[in-house]
């Protein structure tokens, strides 16, 4: 069988009863609303939380560095005073209700993360959706590397049209242990856990999605491509150049089993009926909304819909999805650089619209969604879309940090 780079771990849960406060959203989410972490701050005060544990984005300009050294004290603070549960070896199927879908299902499990590369051209087992913004990967790297206890929010997605592995494993999850059943805060709906033992069988499964002749059939070619990023790309890439730093230093039995050599990752079929792409949207603000506007009618940024908190605009070019966002995005840049402002990443029309709606000075721009089919031959014929194209679902359906992992001997 072939290998995917997928592997069973010894996952870590709190030793709590209130998972409610324990979890919290994936890091990169609600950039532009300090309310919503505000708010999370003061249901979780004084109580085990992995809000604690992880850094928001949200702060990245403010005070980082004692932040950071927070984090890790907090990390060390927990296990000394053990605060986690550590499962047998093996995985843990995820089943996530949200406002938007009754069920998404996904398995928290390692990936090998020499199977894994975000470089441009790169065609390995496991790769990124989207463009890596390598500036982005320091301010992680710096908690990352003094952590002992990675909190994952990447989910990793696979193409099983057939829906035969997880989907098999929920019709039989009466016969797991359950880990935990909870409501999510912050309106981000209801998630219960089933542990599953390590299992050949089930590693079998995702090993026959590389068929030679069933590769072909799906992508006109013969391309090991096992599972694609796709949220959490530059956190994965964070643990990869961790990785490659650390192995510098070991021999090669070391890092056969060194444990930095593993992301804990959430898997999810792009066929489940709870995974709907929606396009990520452009926030600019700090700008003249007229020069700004007639300079994007100018350029072709395919089909889109810009905002200026009193009308929207559509404009139809002709180009592609993934060759508009990039002319956008270039516009962006350049305009940036030119004139001043800044930008920001909006899950959400509604979000979006209540930023832009009332300012002076801000612009909204809407983009199409992808088809999710289309995703898995897309990126085995020309790589990664350009960063931030699409997110899975809205912000409050991302990941929460819950499982935990040891990523330190």
């Amino acid at each position: 069988m072939k290998n995917t780079g997928l592997k069973s771990v010894n996952i870590l849960l709190p030793n709590t009863t209130d998972m409610q406060a324990w979890a919290c959203i994936a890091c990169d989410q609600f950039t532009s609303e300090p309310e919503y972490w505000k708010s999370l701050e003061d249901q979780v005060k004084g109580k085990k939380t992995t809000l604690d544990l992880v850094l928001p984005e949200i702060y990245l300009d403010k005070d980082v560095d004692e932040r950071i050294e927070r984090v890790n004290a907090n990390i060390k603070k927990y296990i000394l005073n053990g605060d986690f549960n550590e499962l047998a070896k093996g995985f843990v199927l995820v089943v996530r209700s949200t406002p938007y879908v009754k069920r998404r299902i996904g398995l928290v499990a390692g990936i090998d993360l020499e199977c894994y590369d975000y470089a441009v051209g790169k065609k390995p087992l496991i790769r990124a959706t989207e463009g890596t913004i390598e500036e982005r990967i320091p301010p992680r790297l710096k908690i990352r590397k003094n952590a002992d206890i990675e909190f994952p929010h990447v989910m990793v997605l696979f193409d099983d049209e057939k829906r035969e592995i997880l989907e098999t494993l929920y019709e039989r999850r009466s016969e797991f242990d359950k880990v935990y059943d909870f409501e999510l805060n912050m309106g981000g709906g209801h998630v219960e856990g089933y542990f599953i033992p390590e299992n050949e069988e089930l590693i079998n499964k995702f090993s026959a999605l590389l068929d030679s002749q069933r590769l072909i059939d799906k992508y006109g070619k013969e391309d090991d491509f096992a599972f694609a990023v796709g949220d959490g790309n530059h956190s994965l890439a964070t643990a990869k150049t961790m990785w490659n730093s650390i192995k510098e230093t070991l021999s090669d039995e070391e890092r056969e089993t060194h444990p930095a050599r593993i992301a804990l990752c959430e898997l999810v079929n792009i066929y489940d009926e709870g995974i709907y792409f929606e396009p990520i949207f452009r926030f600019v603000k700090g700008v003249d909304k007229k020069a700004f506007i007639d300079g994007l009618t100018e350029i072709d940024g395919g089909k889109i819909v810009v905002l200026d908190g009193e009308k929207s605009l559509t404009l139809s070019g002709k180009n592609s999805l993934p060759d508009g966002i990039r002319s956008v995005d270039a516009y962006i840049k350049d305009y940036l650089s030119k004139n001043g402002g800044s930008v920001d990443y909006i899950h959400g029309e509604a979000n979006l619209k209540k930023l832009v709606d009332g300012t002076d000075n801000s612009v909204g721009i809407i983009f199409e969604k992808l088809n999710k089919s289309d995703l898995f031959k897309y990126v085995s014929e020309k790589g990664a879309f350009p960063r931030k194209t699409f997110s899975m679902g809205e912000g409050v359906e991302k990941r929460y940090y819950l499982e935990g992992r040891r990523i330190t001997k």
